[in-house]
């Protein structure tokens, strides 16, 4: 059996947009010349030229946030409670460690979304037309993701500004026929706060502001942001693993988040 992986996760890096001004990741690089006395410091009496060339070892130290990068949200990253509409009455949200395992690795289907505006805020009738366009019926924890126009803008300065959002109809259209995780190369589920933001400075409407991630109080679920290379996925006929970093009691955890194209598809090229 043979099979394709396509990656779906950016880097993580210094100096490139990923995320607004002061919520950036920074990695600081320790080269082998910058670090012989922390192998010495293990063994006393070597010294920096017992070592082989005198070099140390290579070592980073990172400064992140659970939401730098690619990662996978928690409910309780949305909300305290969760599945109101499901269970009758609220209940905790969960956390990224306790996700279910099995809702991370699914078939996945692909919604292509790119023709929208940037700040377009995507209703449960755009889903249903974009399923129909593609010939695709939702299975119970199908994995969705939505490709934007935020995908190609990786890397510009516009990138956090980039895209349209799923609001709140077209979230629950997902979840309400058993979908758990869902996907965006855009910066968030939801449109991006700078085009929300002119429309409640207009409306005084706060149920505007995160209405998709606001859903998961009604039935919970997770989603990955800031995916990648959803331009070459075709539109099913894939799986999606996206098993996040077990921190314990944490609102997201980042994932090298694959596609494993089934025999016989193809990438869009």
């Amino acid at each position: 059996m043979s099979s394709s992986i396509i990656d779906l996760s950016i880097f993580l890096e210094n100096d490139v947009v990923s995320d607004p001004p002061g919520m950036k990741p920074e990695i600081t690089y320790y080269n082998h010349q910058d670090t012989p006395e922390q192998v010495t410091a293990f063994f006393p009496g070597l010294e920096p030229g017992d070592l082989p060339d005198g070099e140390g070892w290579a070592v980073e130290r990172v400064k992140l946030s659970t939401h730098n990068g690619t990662h996978l949200d928690a409910p309780y990253h949305f909300h305290s409670t969760m599945n109101e509409q499901l269970e009758g009455q609220a209940e905790r949200a969960i956390t990224i460690d306790e996700v279910p395992l099995e809702w991370c690795f699914n078939p996945g289907v692909k919604l292509d979304f790119r023709h929208f505006d940037d700040g377009y805020v995507v209703t449960a009738e755009d889903v249903a037309s974009e399923l129909e366009r593609i010939g695709y019926g939702l299975q119970s924890l199908d994995i969705v993701l939505v490709n934007t126009a935020a995908g190609t803008a990786y890397g510009r300065d516009d990138y956090v500004h980039t895209g349209c959002g799923m609001g709140y109809e077209a979230t629950m259209y997902l979840l309400e026929r058993g979908v758990r995780v869902t996907g965006t190369d855009a910066w968030s589920w939801d449109a991006p706060f700078s085009h929300t933001a002119r429309k409640y400075a207009r409306t005084k409407d706060s149920s505007l502001i995160w209405e998709g991630h606001k859903a998961g109080r009604h039935i919970g679920y997770c989603h990955l942001e800031k995916l990648h290379n959803l331009e070459v996925l075709p539109p099913f006929g894939f799986r999606v693993a996206c098993f996040p970093m077990k921190i314990r009691g944490a609102s997201a955890g980042w994932t090298r988040a694959v596609a494993i194209l089934d025999d016989g598809a193809s990438v869009s090229r």
